[in-house]
């Protein structure tokens, strides 16, 4: 997408990607969760979805995997000028991971009202324990990513509650 396109269609073009890489974690058996990282000139450096069940891992987050190929990608752990798009808000792992990296802008889709450390449960971002502040833009393709969790969900409990 050129660079005068508008700020939310941008958004959302990257967010749709992390949306396909969270359907690609969910068909592996994974809890579907995408991550993109976007460099300042509008290219992805990196991406991820979740593999705690495959890595046997439990930091194996969307979101760290992410940050950490982008770490390499760019050869250091400052991530500032980058993007964060995420389809679930991130727990507190993550969150932590996030502030830590310096990212400039976090972008999520749906709120998760069980662990969210954005804004749902915590505001780790905006806490006294953090040494970098992130604007965050909830909400992007939320509908989208808060009904692939569900119907995910509800599959695997064989359709019970379907709320992650």
């Amino acid at each position: 997408m050129s660079a005068i396109a508008p700020p939310l269609a941008r958004h959302q073009r990257w967010m749709d990607l992390a949306l396909d890489l969270a359907a690609a974690a969910g068909a592996a058996g994974e809890v579907p969760v995408g991550a993109v990282v976007v460099d300042d000139q509008d290219q992805a450096i990196a991406q991820a979805h979740n593999r705690r069940e495959r890595d046997g891992d439990p930091t194996a987050h969307a979101e760290v995997l992410a940050l950490r190929a982008a770490g390499q990608m760019r050869g250091g752990w400052n991530l500032r000028g980058c993007t964060l798009y995420v389809t679930l808000e991130p727990c507190p792992m993550c969150a932590g991971a996030i502030v830590l990296s310096r990212i400039s802008l976090l972008v999520y889709g749906a709120d998760d009202p069980k662990a969210g450390a954005v804004r749902s449960v915590l505001n780790l971002p905006d806490s006294a324990a953090s040494n970098h502040r992130l604007p965050v833009l909830p909400g992007i393709r939320g509908v989208a990513c808060r009904q692939q969790l569900q119907t995910w969900f509800a599959q695997r409990r064989g359709g019970g509650r379907s709320v992650p």
